[in-house]
Formats: C-alpha cells, structure tokens, sequence
C-alpha cells in the first residue's frame, strides 16, 4: 500500500508524490515517467517490489498527472533534475539509491547528474534506463524512412510551440479516442495489453498542453553522453524495444557504451511503453539492480545546490 503527499517545490511547482516501503530500507528506488505520461505507467514495477523491502518514491513530473502546471520557461529538462533533487532531498535523505527512469524520466537522471556530480556520486548506487537517449532526437525518425525525418520533426517543432501557449489546459476528453490509434502506433509495438493502453492514455490526458508543447526544445536539444561516461561504475542497465519509434535500439546502445560493464537488453518487436509491453523483463532487470544497491552503504551527506528557478511567467 502506498501513501500519497503533495511536495511544494522551490518555485511554488506541487508535485503529487506516491510511497511505499519502510523509511528506513536498504534502498530506496525513485521511478520518473515519460513525457505526457505520468508515475502510473511504472505500476508493475511498482508492484514487483513489494514485499522486497525497498521504499519506492513515484511521482509525476511537474505539468503531468496530478502535479500542478509548470510555468512555459520552466519547461525544460534542466528544471526536472534540479526537482529531481529536491524530490530525493525531502524524501530520501540517507541511504542509497536507485533512479529508474523512463524516456524523458531517463533524461531527467542524466540531468541530475550532470547539475549535481557530487551528491550523484554520493547518493546514486544503481541506474535503470528504459527506453530514452542521451542524445536529444539525434536518432529518432519515428518509424518512417529517414528523408521523410527532417520535415516531420520541423512539423512537430511548430506544434509543439503552438501547445506551449495554450497553457494549463488539458487535451479534452472527447479528443482522447481520435488520438488513440496514433498513440497506439507510436508508443507500442507488436503486442500490448488494453489495459496499457488505456493507461497511457489516462496519463497524455491529464498532461498540461504547456507541458506536451513546452518541454519538445529541451527534449530535442539535450547531449549527456559526456555526462554518462564521467560516472563511472555504477550498477545500471539499459533497456529497448527494437521497434520504438521514438527512441530506437540506437540510443541505448550509445548509452550502454558510455557507461562501463552496462548490460543492454533489445526487446524483440517491443515499442517504447516497454515497462508496459515488456513487465517481467524491465521488472528482473530492476530487482538485479537493487540486489547490487543493496550491497551499497552511503553516509547521506548532504551536497550544497546551486539553486537557479525561473519564476518567469
């Protein structure tokens, strides 16, 4: 069973915030979500650990599922790892931890990272990377041929600049079932659950059109290899499925090479929602990670921050 709490960020941002497990484990595990989705497309993770002992942080990223909206120049991925901190900070102050994260979530902890190397080093005792890149849309052409790739990305630029202005609006229930086939297509491969399906549907609906449009030009632009190859030896694994659309087997292989004694697992015919798609094999590949982490023993020291919210509007 879970206990739910809102967390009140640096900058007036409330995240809704979702744990379970004993304060005091071994280790706690963080789940970060995918863009426009929200903390519930890891629910079978979540329940994978239970009875594991291990505490379990999942919350939805600001602008998604019950948080409240972001401010537009907020929206980048930057500001989801300073939260990412803060999150980490308020609720797990000592011990080691394990950052499990997915698409954008797997951006979110290289951000991390990258802000704030010495509490990583201090804090951070294993990774779990699903379906992301650290290398913005370097590799994604969305499934068609790659000549086509130029003029749908610029199409889906100008989109996402016309979304980011429309605020804290969400997309309205009745818009829901068109995009369903979209979706469908985009985000899943072969086989898939209805009921993932309808999940990720759920978690897009409840996603601010600021957060679907505003969060694209960071999305796009973020380079963290170099990020990646300065951690060192940190338990972590990668994984993708070989037909994802959005990022495809390409980035996490250049993940798995930045990062030493990374294990890489290419899903066959799976798409992106592949701990929906592909439970059991994201859920061992995470329980192999906290088995390690749990060998792990941190002070807790607290790093000093450089803070740098913006509070434009």
């Amino acid at each position: 069973m879970f206990e739910r709490s809102e967390f009140t960020l640096a900058d007036g941002v409330r995240l809704h915030v979702e744990t379970s497990g004993p304060a005091d484990a071994a280790v706690t595990v963080v789940f970060l979500h995918g863009w426009c989705l929200d903390r519930r497309t890891w629910h079978y993770q979540h329940r994978a650990l239970a009875g594991t002992g291990a505490r379990v942080i999942a919350y939805d990223a600001r602008g998604h599922g019950r948080s409240s909206v972001t401010r537009l120049r907020s929206a980048t991925v930057q500001q989801l790892g300073d939260d990412l901190a803060e999150v980490i900070d308020a609720y797990a102050p000592t011990g080691p931890v394990v950052l499990a994260g997915h698409s954008l979530g797997g951006m979110t902890i290289m951000e991390y990272a990258d802000l704030y190397p010495e509490e990583f080093a201090e804090r951070v005792a294993g990774l779990l990377f699903v379906s992301t890149t650290a290398e913005g849309a370097t590799h994604t052409c969305y499934g068609l041929p790659t000549p086509l790739t130029p003029i749908l990305r610029a199409a889906e630029q100008t989109g996402a600049g016309v979304l980011a202005r429309l605020g804290a609006w969400r997309p309205h229930r009745a818009m829901l079932p068109a995009l369903r086939p979209g979706v469908r297509w985009l985000l899943f491969g072969e086989e898939h659950e209805p009921g993932d399906l309808e999940v990720t549907m759920s978690a897009i609906g409840r996603a601010s059109l600021r957060s679907i449009g505003g969060f694209r030009a960071s999305v796009g632009a973020q380079q963290r290899l170099h990020t990646l190859a300065a951690l060192g030896d940190v338990p972590a694994a990668v994984l993708v499925g070989e037909k994802d659309r959005l990022t495809p087997p390409a980035c996490a292989e250049s993940i798995a090479e930045a990062l030493p004694g990374t294990e890489l697992t290419v899903c066959p015919d799976a798409g992106h929602m592949l701990m929906l798609e592909r439970p059991a094999e994201v859920s061992a590949a995470l329980a192999a990670i906290v088995e390690k982490a749990a060998q792990v023993r941190t002070p807790g020291r607290r790093v000093a921050r450089r803070t740098g919210y913006d509070q434009a509007a």
